[in-house]
Protein backbone atom coordinates (compact mmCIF):
# COMPACT_ATOMS: atom_id res chain seq x y z
CA UNK A 1 0.00 0.00 0.00
CA UNK A 2 2.31 2.74 1.23
CA UNK A 3 5.99 2.52 2.04
CA UNK A 4 8.36 5.02 3.60
CA UNK A 5 12.05 4.63 2.87
CA UNK A 6 14.62 6.68 4.77
CA UNK A 7 18.17 7.42 3.71
CA UNK A 8 21.08 9.64 4.66
CA UNK A 9 22.07 8.35 8.06
CA UNK A 10 25.61 7.50 9.02
CA UNK A 11 28.58 8.35 11.19
CA UNK A 12 29.52 12.00 11.61
CA UNK A 13 31.88 13.88 13.89
CA UNK A 14 30.57 16.32 16.50
CA UNK A 15 29.80 19.63 14.87
CA UNK A 16 29.11 18.01 11.53
CA UNK A 17 25.97 17.86 9.42
CA UNK A 18 23.74 15.24 7.89
CA UNK A 19 20.65 15.39 5.71
CA UNK A 20 18.05 12.69 6.04
CA UNK A 21 15.50 11.92 3.36
CA UNK A 22 12.28 9.92 3.49
CA UNK A 23 10.38 9.05 0.34
CA UNK A 24 6.82 7.77 0.41
CA UNK A 25 5.54 5.51 -2.36
CA UNK A 26 2.37 3.57 -3.16
CA UNK A 27 -1.21 4.42 -4.04
CA UNK A 28 -0.93 7.82 -2.38
CA UNK A 29 -3.65 10.37 -2.82
CA UNK A 30 -2.56 12.95 -0.28
CA UNK A 31 -0.05 13.20 2.52
CA UNK A 32 -1.00 15.31 5.52
CA UNK A 33 1.67 15.82 8.15
CA UNK A 34 5.10 14.23 7.81
CA UNK A 35 7.58 14.03 10.60
CA UNK A 36 10.81 12.78 12.05
CA UNK A 37 11.18 10.98 15.36
CA UNK A 38 14.22 9.49 17.02
CA UNK A 39 14.96 6.82 19.55
CA UNK A 40 18.22 6.56 21.42
CA UNK A 41 19.29 3.35 23.18
CA UNK A 42 17.35 2.87 26.39
CA UNK A 43 15.09 5.85 25.72
CA UNK A 44 11.59 6.34 24.39
CA UNK A 45 10.93 7.51 20.86
CA UNK A 46 10.63 11.29 20.75
CA UNK A 47 9.43 13.84 18.24
CA UNK A 48 12.14 15.71 16.38
CA UNK A 49 10.00 17.79 14.02
CA UNK A 50 6.90 17.58 11.88
CA UNK A 51 5.65 19.56 8.93
CA UNK A 52 2.16 20.07 7.58
CA UNK A 53 1.28 19.63 3.93
CA UNK A 54 1.45 23.38 3.33
CA UNK A 55 4.81 23.70 5.07
CA UNK A 56 4.22 24.90 8.60
CA UNK A 57 6.70 23.17 10.88
CA UNK A 58 7.12 22.41 14.56
CA UNK A 59 10.25 21.31 16.37
CA UNK A 60 11.27 19.83 19.66
CA UNK A 61 12.33 22.82 21.74
CA UNK A 62 15.82 21.43 22.33
CA UNK A 63 16.48 21.12 18.58
CA UNK A 64 15.29 24.50 17.33
CA UNK A 65 18.00 26.30 15.43
CA UNK A 66 20.05 23.19 14.61
CA UNK A 67 17.55 21.02 12.72
CA UNK A 68 15.39 22.03 9.77
CA UNK A 69 12.53 19.99 8.34
CA UNK A 70 11.28 20.49 4.79
CA UNK A 71 9.24 18.59 2.22
CA UNK A 72 8.74 18.25 -1.50
CA UNK A 73 5.11 17.35 -2.11
CA UNK A 74 5.72 16.58 -5.77
CA UNK A 75 8.15 13.87 -4.69
CA UNK A 76 6.26 12.78 -1.55
CA UNK A 77 9.51 13.31 0.30
CA UNK A 78 10.42 14.87 3.63
CA UNK A 79 13.91 15.98 4.60
CA UNK A 80 15.70 16.69 7.85
CA UNK A 81 18.78 18.88 7.73
CA UNK A 82 20.80 18.39 10.90
CA UNK A 83 23.60 20.82 11.71
CA UNK A 84 26.00 21.22 14.63
CA UNK A 85 25.43 17.62 15.58
CA UNK A 86 26.20 16.48 19.11
CA UNK A 87 26.87 13.02 20.53
CA UNK A 88 23.47 13.16 22.23
CA UNK A 89 21.85 13.30 18.79
CA UNK A 90 22.92 9.70 18.27
CA UNK A 91 19.79 7.65 17.67
CA UNK A 92 17.75 5.78 15.12
CA UNK A 93 15.72 8.35 13.20
CA UNK A 94 12.28 7.36 11.96
CA UNK A 95 10.11 8.98 9.35
CA UNK A 96 6.35 9.20 9.86
CA UNK A 97 3.54 10.18 7.51
CA UNK A 98 -0.23 10.59 7.73
CA UNK A 99 -1.38 9.31 4.34
CA UNK A 100 -4.58 9.09 2.36
CA UNK A 101 -4.43 6.24 -0.17
CA UNK A 102 -6.54 3.93 -2.27
CA UNK A 103 -6.98 0.33 -1.18
CA UNK A 104 -9.53 -2.11 -2.55
CA UNK A 105 -11.27 0.71 -4.36
CA UNK A 106 -11.74 2.74 -1.20
CA UNK A 107 -10.06 5.89 -0.03
CA UNK A 108 -8.39 5.18 3.31
CA UNK A 109 -6.21 7.04 5.76
CA UNK A 110 -3.46 5.60 7.90
CA UNK A 111 -0.26 6.44 9.73
CA UNK A 112 2.98 4.98 8.37
CA UNK A 113 6.51 4.60 9.67
CA UNK A 114 9.80 4.05 7.93
CA UNK A 115 12.27 1.38 8.96
CA UNK A 116 14.62 3.86 10.60
CA UNK A 117 18.09 5.10 9.79
CA UNK A 118 20.98 5.15 12.25
CA UNK A 119 22.70 8.45 13.02
CA UNK A 120 25.86 8.22 15.09
CA UNK A 121 27.70 11.33 16.24
CA UNK A 122 31.15 10.44 17.50
CA UNK A 123 34.78 11.42 17.15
Amino acid sequence: QVQLVESGGGLVQPGGSLRLSCAASGSIVYINAMGWYRQAPGKERELVAHIANRGSANYADSLKGRFTISRDNAKNTVYLQMNSLKPEDTAVYYCNADVKFYSGGYLRRDDYWGQGTQVTVSS
